[in-house]
């Protein structure tokens, strides 16, 4: 254990006495933990700090997500502050334990229960009607909670050894790119929060699945790596909000999920996605790409493993190939991040499929390039 509370924390812990894989990063502690080779002990700093009041990010297999006591209002208000939050944008609580959600949630269908048994732990929150324990500062206002059981044995370790639930959305400035790896956390978040917890690149790099269980039928309201037809092998007929690929988003829409109402994950540069035949789309992002470079403008161009050949002007990265929708999944934030760094000025991206876990990639994109399109006809 690093200190005995949280308000001395940083003040008792000095450069030579820290732990072997602990670094201090702007009273930021950032620590390096193995997945694989987990001792309890080594997450006991960071379970301290969220018993107090404090905030540590850490990783789950979907992204890192940055924690906070869920019942402690005055906890779950310091996230919205270190991330530029809106207020009204629900927290997603994690737990350690199925039978947790007994505590979180009334009410609570037997599809939920069909649905933990399947997909927990993994990559799907579900929304419940919540129990008077769960501030509204948690729920941005809401009677329904959003609660999660992840996969990754840091975050289930960290949640049961610090005894308290963890109210904890992507561990990002608001509206970037979701951080897939603690350097991501470490530019958004050095400074503004107690601990970074190192664990690796997330296996999966898209949030988690949303689906609503709070009334008649069970809503997507945010897509994921857990699939509408997954699911539905499991609990039968299964809707999807309108909202999720609309691309004129209601502004006065009061969300019931992170991400249903404001943009997100958007990189600096502008972002435009092109749709339609691949051979148009690649000459139309060509002729498109010269244009700017004529005229002084850095330019990144989205390609695929099976296009990127293709492109003869700007910046060209792969962001996966086609044939494995996972790689793409998974490469998605990075990109964006990497095209950041290299400070891209616009961004040319293909579309990608609207089904399977490609449904989850054009949400994430349309969001990312505020629902800019292109259709080639």
């Amino acid at each position: 254990m690093l200190a005995k509370t949280h308000d001395n924390l940083h003040r008792e812990v000095q450069w030579h006495c820290l732990p072997q894989g602990v670094l201090l990063n702007m009273n930021t502690l950032i620590i390096k933990v193995d997945e694989q080779k987990l001792k309890p002990e080594e997450l006991e700093s960071a379970a301290q700090l969220l018993r107090e009041g404090g905030l540590v990010a850490f990783p789950t297999e979907t992204v890192y997500g940055l924690g906070a006591n869920a019942l402690d209002a005055s906890a779950a208000r310091k996230i919205y502050e270190a991330k530029g939050r809106p207020s009204d944008n629900p927290l997603i609580v994690h737990i350690s334990e199925v039978s947790d959600i007994e505590i979180l949630a009334r009410d609570i269908p037997e599809k939920a229960y069909e649905l933990a048994k399947v997909f927990w732990p993994g990559p799907l929150t579900i929304i419940l009607k919540k129990k008077d324990c769960v501030p509204y500062g948690t729920t941005g206002g809401l009677d329904t909670v959003a609660i999660r059981l992840p996969a990754n044995l840091i975050a289930r370790s960290l949640i049961a050894g610090s005894g308290v639930f963890v109210a904890a959305p992507s561990a990002n400035i608001s509206g970037k790119p979701s951080p897939t790896k603690a350097e991501h956390v470490i530019k958004d978040m050095s400074g503004k929060i107690d601990m970074i917890i190192d664990g690796g690149m997330a296996t999966l790099g898209l949030e988690s699945t949303i689906i609503d269980l709070s009334g008649n039928v069970p809503v997507i309201l945010r897509p994921g790596c857990i699939t509408k037809a997954m699911m539905e092998n499991v609990i039968g007929p299964v809707e999807v909000d309108p909202v999720i690929l609309s691309k004129n988003p209601d502004p006065s829409l009061a969300p019931k999920a992170p991400g249903m109402k404001y943009r997100h994950y958007a990189p600096e540069g502008k972002l435009t996605i092109y749709e339609g035949d691949t051979t148009r789309v690649i000459d139309a992002i060509n002729h498109k790409a010269k244009e700017k470079l004529d005229s002084g403008k850095c330019v990144g161009i989205i390609a695929t493993d099976e296009t990127k050949a293709l492109y003869q002007y700007g910046t060209v990265k792969t962001i996966g190939s086609r044939k494995d929708e996972n790689s793409i999944a998974a490469g998605l934030y990075a990109i964006l991040r990497e095209f950041d760094e290299l400070h891209m000025e616009y961004i040319y991206t293909e579309s990608f499929a609207d089904n399977s876990l490609g449904h989850a990639i054009m949400n994430r994109l349309l969001k990312a390039a505020g629902y800019r399109i292109v259709k080639m006809e």
